[in-house]
This record gives C-alpha cells, structure tokens and sequence, in this order.
C-alpha cells in the first residue's frame, strides 16, 4: 500500500532533511508531501536541494505561517497514497517506527493508528512533570468526552486510511488540529489502534513550540467536537476505498497565497 508523508515544516531546516533521509530508508512506497509553513530559515530550500540530489515523489508547498494544521489541510489534498502518516518534521518522532505504525491499517484491522509515547518498549526522553501530567488529564478527559481508552492523546504520530482522512473535514489552522483529528475519529466510531513508539523530545531551547495554552485550546476544541452535530461530519463506510491517478516524482511549487496546486 502506497504512504503519504504529511510534513508540516516551520523553521525546520536542522532536521528536515534527516525526516527525508529516513522516509527514503523506509521499504515502504511513499510519497512525501511538504508544506512550508512560514520558514524564513531556509527549510523549503533544504527540501529541495534534497529532492535534487535523491529524487523520489516530493511535493512541496509554500505558505505564509498559517500554523500546523492549515499546513496540513493543503497537505491532505495533494495525497495520493491509501495510507496517511502526520509526520512531524522536527525528528521528535522516528519514521523507523512507521512500518509497526501502518501494519493495523495494511492487514485490514483498523482505520486509524495512534502512536503512543507512554505504553512501553521504545525509548523515550524523560518528560517534564508538569507536562505528563497535563497529558494525563487532557488524556482521561478526552477518554470520558468520548468513552474510549487512549494513552496518549497529544502525540504528534497517527495514520490513518486516506479516504477516511478526507472525509473528516478538518477546519483547525493551529496545533488544536491534532485534537480535532482525534475528536472527530472519535465520533466516527472508526477502528482505532495504538503502538508503542519512540519519543526523542526537545525542550524550547532546543525548538519546541508547543505550550501550556494549547492544552487550554485542546479543552475547548475537544467540547466543542463533542457537542457538534453528527451530521457535521460527512459518513464514509469503513471499507470503502477512494483510487486517484499517481503523481509522478516531481516537487511542485505553489505560490504563497494559493490554496491549491496548479
């Protein structure tokens, strides 16, 4: 089944192309699409000097910073895989553990895969206190809203089967597109897995974006989706499958203000 890489890049251009380099490594029949969010550090150059030397399928897409998830909403339209994996472009989440990531999806058991940080067997940063902490609460209040058992609710890993992706109507610009995603799966009562998987964390030294206010907007974003109408949610069957034409290895550039390849 053929995978498509959705990065999100804001001033990523220490690490892109490591993201790249093991995406390549992978035995895997991917598609990488990268949206440029806003970078004034050299990042979509980074991606393309890498394409020049390694070909492959790239997209690129450029953008004034809109945040992760208009990013991802422009990278979700440009897919052509029948697998999607939310990959983040900073190296806190390893592509080597992809493979385990999709295995639900590709043997036909679920539509949906989350990665987890906290249920065992692969490394992990040791985590601020109050940070875990919040992810606990933020977890068991999002497993009550929605009568499910996640572990970890903020992790930056999930793939999911692409029409179902599609089909989801995601609306969210900022970070809180993460907790939307997960909502709106939620309601859905899709097939959903977790995996144990790796977690090389940085501190906001080191480049970390995330802050306490995005856990306060997650509360907010969670009941909000909870209490939405069902029928703002477009139904798609579990086993149905969306085919598309393949787009052949080439990196595209939009200009800044378009909403769409061309």
């Amino acid at each position: 089944m053929r995978v498509s890489f959705l990065i999100a890049a804001h001033d990523e251009v220490a690490t892109i192309r490591d993201v790249l380099d093991r995406i390549r490594a992978l035995p895997l029949d991917a598609q990488i699409v990268a949206v440029d969010d806003g970078s004034t550090d050299g990042t979509a150059e980074a991606v393309e000097d890498w394409h020049g030397e390694h070909g492959g399928d790239v997209v690129l897409l450029r953008q004034p910073h809109r945040g992760k998830g208009a990013a991802i909403r422009r990278a979700i339209a440009q897919a052509d895989g029948e697998i999607a994996v939310i990959q983040d472009a900073d190296m806190e989440y390893d592509p080597v553990d992809v493979p385990a990531l999709i295995a639900p999806i590709q043997r036909g058991a679920a539509d949906v895969v989350f990665g987890s940080r906290f249920i065992g067997g692969r490394p992990q940063r040791v985590h601020r206190f109050w940070h875990r902490l919040a992810n606990r609460l933020l977890t068991l209040f999002t497993c009550v809203l929605f009568n499910t058992t996640f572990s970890d609710i903020e992790t930056g890993y999930k793939a999911i089967r692409a029409d179902v992706l599609r089909s989801l109507d995601l609306r969210r610009s900022s970070f809180s597109i993460e907790i939307e995603f997960t909502a709106k799966v939620c309601k859905r009562k899709l097939r959903i897995y977790e995996i144990p998987i790796s977690y090389y964390g940085r501190t906001y030294e080191e480049g970390k974006k995330i802050t306490w206010r995005d856990g306060v907007i997650a509360v907010a974003v969670l009941l909000a989706e909870r209490l939405r109408s069902a029928g703002d949610v477009t139904t798609m069957p579990a086993t149905s499958r969306t085919v598309r034409e393949p787009i052949p290895a080439r990196v595209v550039q939009a200009p800044a203000a378009a909403s769409r390849v061309v």
